[in-house]
């Protein structure tokens, strides 16, 4: 049986508990209780083997005046145990006492073990169970599913060996992980929940951990190795497990050390459970919300990975957030700046960012980062945004080593593109002040089958040639015959700055004086202070119908049309600004308006520009502004700098629309057909 067949076969069997519970509970709590009695029955699997031996040394050590615990972990080889003489099947046997002797059970277990069971509020579900009598059934169900690591003799429990003497694999940590998540993503959309907020596809994490650590093989492979990785939105674990296999493929002596922090509770205890299950210290795993609780504070690590979800808002902890900007500044984890409420995916990459280590005088130490990211925070913003100083930091730091477009339709809960951003503080000689963009947008292979908004996925050779694309992306790039020379272009860091120009031209007028010119003058509050309207209005009827090529002739007529009907000329600027909105009409060809000598910008013809930072404003101007309007210029003071990353616009290949001819063809083609379909339904 395939591995993608197995852990289908083993979520089925999990989730037909759902037929037991239709009636009894929502479909949207479902998973509520067939998540927990999934990580109990891998839990009670897994400590099998040793199961008699934990029982003897807590009787023997009970009632001692020493750290039992420590026995007994030695005892289970594992982190965890369970000093009870139960089993789900031995629950089940007395079904008028399953609830008493699962809570006996449950009660059994290590902390550590209770601690992941109590977040999915699991004695309440049993006794909510209990009293919709379905608690047998279900305990019964589960009893059957079988998630032993091993594969056993079913007559004498006996491990299979293969030819080489190793233990038969039955369920592997992976295949586990591939159950956990499918149940998640079932209990998602029966939920309405957003399946990409819990986990990534596998093979993406798969080319995501490739990518990570492709420029340390050589490095990864010293004996004694030791190495942190760490993901701030970890969900079930995927990421950090696919990472410390990648790893310890490459060196089987290698210690890894994962570390992680999840805000979904069912997705924590999934992640907290795995580790307890793979050795893994289980504490090294918080709850809580990554950016107003940090649970891994002033710590750093070798590597980190995460796919925080899209485009979801932090107004919650909004006010935390805000007050660690503004009081520690740089010294903080968000000093480069603040993203806009809807979006906190720049926040994820400033917190990892934060969690890198330092590079040594002598050049050691350092991290590497990869996050997955939509399109938003490549071009969101404006100049002097918050995400564009978020993206300026990090390019002026020389943080940003390249950037890989996906397949769209690659993720579960979207069909939108998506992006690997790859990030380190030890860039190699020749990668420093550069950033590749490698557009992999066409490798992709269909599914047979979509799940939810996933069409699309990466077969082991697409992850492998992508994988030594970027690898030599340099090289490829700056060969022109290279056949994949297209899909790679290097740029300088300074190459996505910007300067945003504001390009003025001047305000010209006429000034005239009509019917809609009296009916502006009735309405302006600063001429109605400045003076008598109504003598006013009167005074002005005599021009009605004339105009004036100059404010100085406008002025001298209106003065001498006031004195005449004995209407004093008001001091002060307010009124003669006012007068200049009502008599004024803009025209291309009227008199520039001017302010202590120089001209006076026109609001309405305010254009602005966007001029890459390597080049002159001026001679900008002059090349692609001043020869179609002669009199514009730069206002300076407005200048600001911005930084974005146009991915899709640096690999736009311009296709012609076909000829015209061409799609007449075609229409005419479909008329007929349409026509002869016709002829068939009337016969």
């Amino acid at each position: 049986m395939s591995s993608t067949s197995k852990h289908t076969e083993l979520a089925n069997h999990a989730w037909s508990v759902a037929d037991l519970l239709r009636g009894d509970y929502k479909q949207s709590d479902y998973g509520k209780v067939i998540l927990p009695f999934t990580v109990l029955r891998r839990l009670e699997c897994v400590l099998a083997p040793t199961r008699e031996q934990v029982r003897q040394t807590y009787e023997k050590h009970r009632g001692q005046d020493v750290d039992v615990s420590r026995f007994l972990r030695r005892a289970a080889g594992h982190s965890f145990y369970n000093v009870s003489g139960y089993t789900l099947k031995s629950v089940a046997a007395d079904p008028s006492q399953t609830a008493k002797h699962l809570l006996a059970y449950i009660g059994a277990f290590s902390d550590n073990a209770q601690e992941v069971l109590h977040r999915y509020e699991f004695p309440q579900q049993i006794r909510r169970l209990d009293a919709a009598n379905l608690l047998y059934r279900v305990v019964a169900r589960f009893a059957d599913l079988d998630l032993d690591p091993v594969r056993r003799d079913p007559q004498t429990g006996e491990v299979r060996l293969d030819e080489r003497g190793q233990p038969v694999v039955n369920v592997s940590n992976h295949q586990m992980g591939y159950v956990f998540e499918e149940l998640i993503r079932r209990f998602a959309e029966q939920s309405n929940e957003t399946a990409g907020e819990h986990f990534t596809p596998r093979e993406v994490i798969e080319l995501m951990v490739n990518l990570l650590v492709a420029p340390d093989h050589d490095t990864l492979s010293v004996p004694g190795m030791s190495l942190s990785v760490m993901d701030p939105a970890c969900g079930t674990g995927g990421m950090l497990s696919a990472a410390e296999e990648h790893i310890t493929a490459l060196n089987p002596n290698a210690t890894v050390t994962v570390f992680g922090q999840e805000l979904n509770p069912e997705s924590w205890a999934i992640c907290r459970s795995d580790m307890l299950i793979k050795g893994q210290d289980p504490e090294n795993i918080k709850f809580g919300n990554s950016f107003s609780d940090d649970g891994h504070r002033g710590a750093h690590f070798d590597y980190l990975l995460a796919n925080p979800p899209f485009g979801v808002e932090w107004k919650k902890v909004k006010d935390e957030v805000e007050a660690e900007h503004e009081k520690l500044g740089d010294s903080g984890r968000f000093g480069a700046g603040l993203p806009r409420i809807n979006d906190g995916s720049l926040l994820f990459l400033q917190h990892m960012i934060s969690k890198m280590k330092p590079v040594t005088a002598n050049g050691r130490g350092g991290s590497r980062v990869a996050i997955v990211f939509n399109g938003s925070p490549l071009f969101t913003g404006a100049a002097e945004s918050g995400e564009s100083r978020i993206r300026q930091w990090i390019l002026e730091a020389d943080l940003l080593e390249g950037i890989v477009a996906l397949p769209d339709q690659l993720f579960y809960n979207t069909g939108i593109s998506t992006y690997f951003w790859i990030l380190t503080n030890r860039k190699l000689p020749d990668h420093k002040g550069k950033v590749i963009l490698l557009d992999a947008r066409e490798h992709f292979a269909k599914m047979r089958k979509s799940l939810g908004d996933k069409r699309k996925y990466l077969t082991e050779d697409q992850i492998t040639d992508i994988t030594q694309l970027y690898g030599e992306a340099l090289h490829v790039a700056a060969d022109p015959e290279h056949p994949l020379h297209a899909k790679v272009k290097v740029f300088a860091n300074e190459d996505f700055g910007y300067r945003r120009i504001t390009v003025e031209r001047p305000l010209k007028l006429r000034f005239e004086v009509t019917e809609e010119t009296l009916t502006a003058v009735r309405e302006s509050k600063p001429i109605g202070k400045a003076l008598d309207v109504t003598a006013f209005e009167t005074a002005l009827k005599p021009l009605v119908g004339r105009s004036w090529d100059t404010k100085r002739a406008a002025w001298d007529a209106v003065r001498t049309a006031m004195a005449e009907a004995g209407v004093l000329w008001p001091s002060g600027a307010p009124f003669q600004k006012a007068l200049r909105d009502v008599l004024g009409v803009r025209d291309p060809d009227g008199e520039v308006q001017k302010v202590k000598g120089e001209p006076e910008p026109d609001t309405d013809l305010r254009d602005y520009e966007n001029v890459p930072l390597h080049e002159d404003v001026e001679e900008y101007l002059r090349r692609e502004v001043l020869p179609h309007v002669p009199d514009a210029w730069i206002d300076h003071t407005k200048t600001k700098i911005g930084y974005e990353i146009p991915f899709t616009r640096h690999f736009y290949v311009y296709k012609p629309p076909r000829p015209l001819a061409e799609i007449d063809a075609e229409l005419k083609a479909l008329e007929a057909e349409i026509q002869a379909l016709l002829g068939e339904v009337t016969k």
